[in-house]
């Protein structure tokens, strides 16, 4: 889509909402409000909330652009009137409705609605949960109220039966600041997902929760949450007690990959002196690094991948070669090698002596492996 077939005043307010918007926005399904137009003048937006997504759709007019847009929210939230919330709050004064005095010049109104919207959106979603009537859900919300940044929603659909979702922030730790040269744009946090199937008064017994930790995909760089193993919940536990655990648990092994970061930049550091200078590395997370080198008149590029839970799991290893091509004029590589001398008790110093030991005899055996692939590709 061109840009110039969106109004210039509401490019400008999306443009800042995505750039400037706390959480990851998104936009999709433009499409122009009248056939004559040709101008893209309404989009929905899908904006994460409760380790989900809600998708509203935001009607703007292209004839007349100076006037505030219209919200429209989901089917299953036909209830939710965020005006009238407004009105009736106790603070009301504080609050102010912003489509009332709409300034269209000014970029930053959408993102000022959104993010009011997304605010008594998550309050909505509060007020449904506590009125939900099931004893042990009461229960819970009560023994997390001091807890910041919880989110909850109630599911209630026919096909399925009710359940109540939570997001749970962990870690009072400024994750970003921990990974030194870290360009994330957005604050990285992992949060607890917990959810609690609405009980019934004829039930024997509470039936455990549903529990999941989730992260941001760039987070993964860091700490792969797929590896962590949450503790087990007992009978009769509730969140409180659970909480405290996991956070012990999740602390340390966040910590100890911080740690590593160090590790693997020491590595590549030692293979430096043997390989040469790498012509590529990642220097943030030191997550692989590529080597030229030689073995008499032929040349290689030396690829290592080195695991996030190094030195416990050893690099993987990859050799291209820079003379050699195969039939689709690519660079022919190695098979990923992970099979060499290796001990994560070693010094640093000498996991890097393996390796090159290592493959100063097998760069012989990919040689007369790549000469061997050109002859079958004549």
């Amino acid at each position: 889509m061109a840009i110039d077939s969106i109004p210039p005043i509401i490019a400008a307010q999306l443009n800042y909402l995505v750039t400037h918007c706390p959480f990851s926005v998104k936009v999709e399904n433009m499409w122009p409000g009248g056939k004559n137009t040709g101008l893209f003048d309404r989009f929905s937006l899908v904006i994460p909330f409760c380790l989900d997504y809600i998708k509203w759709d935001v009607i703007y007019n292209a004839v007349y652009p100076l006037a505030a847009p219209d919200v429209i929210f989901g089917p299953e939230d036909e209830n939710f009137r965020p005006y009238r919330v407004i009105g009736e709050a106790s603070d009301s004064k504080s609050l102010k409705n912003p489509l009332t005095d709409w300034n269209s010049r000014d970029p930053t109104r959408l993102f000022s609605l959104v993010q009011q919207l997304r605010e008594l959106y998550k309050a909505y979603q509060k007020k449904r949960v506590e009125e939900v009537d099931d004893d042990r859900l009461k229960f819970e919300i009560s023994t997390m109220l001091a807890r910041e940044g919880i989110e909850m929603s109630l599911s209630s659909n026919v096909d399925k039966p009710e359940e109540v979702k939570f997001a749970v922030p962990l870690l009072d730790l400024d994750l970003n600041k921990m990974v030194v040269g870290s360009t994330w744009r957005h604050q990285q946090k992992i949060y607890l997902q917990v959810i609690y199937p609405v009980g019934r008064k004829y039930s024997s017994a509470p039936s455990a929760p549903r529990l999941k930790l989730v992260s941001s995909s760039e987070l993964k760089s860091l700490f792969s949450i797929d590896d962590f193993r949450l503790p087990a919940w007992l009978d009769g536990m509730c969140m409180a007690e659970y909480l405290p655990t996991l956070e012990e648990m999740l602390e340390s092994q966040i910590k100890d990959a911080v740690t590593s970061i160090e590790s693997r930049r020491k590595l590549i550091m030692a293979l430096a002196p043997l390989f040469g200078r790498p012509v590529e590395a990642d220097p943030v997370f030191c997550r692989k690094a590529t080597f030229l080198s030689s073995s008499g008149v032929f040349t290689f590029l030396v690829h290592v991948a080195i695991p996030l839970q190094f030195p416990k799991q050893q690099p993987s290893l990859m050799l291209q070669s820079s003379q050699h091509f195969n039939s689709q004029a690519l660079p022919i590589k190695s098979p990923v090698i992970t099979e060499y001398p290796w001990s994560p008790r070693w010094e640093i110093s000498d996991m890097a002596e393996r390796i090159f030991d290592f493959l100063v005899e097998e760069c012989l055996n990919f040689k007369k492996y790549c000469n061997e692939t050109m002859l079958q590709n004549r």
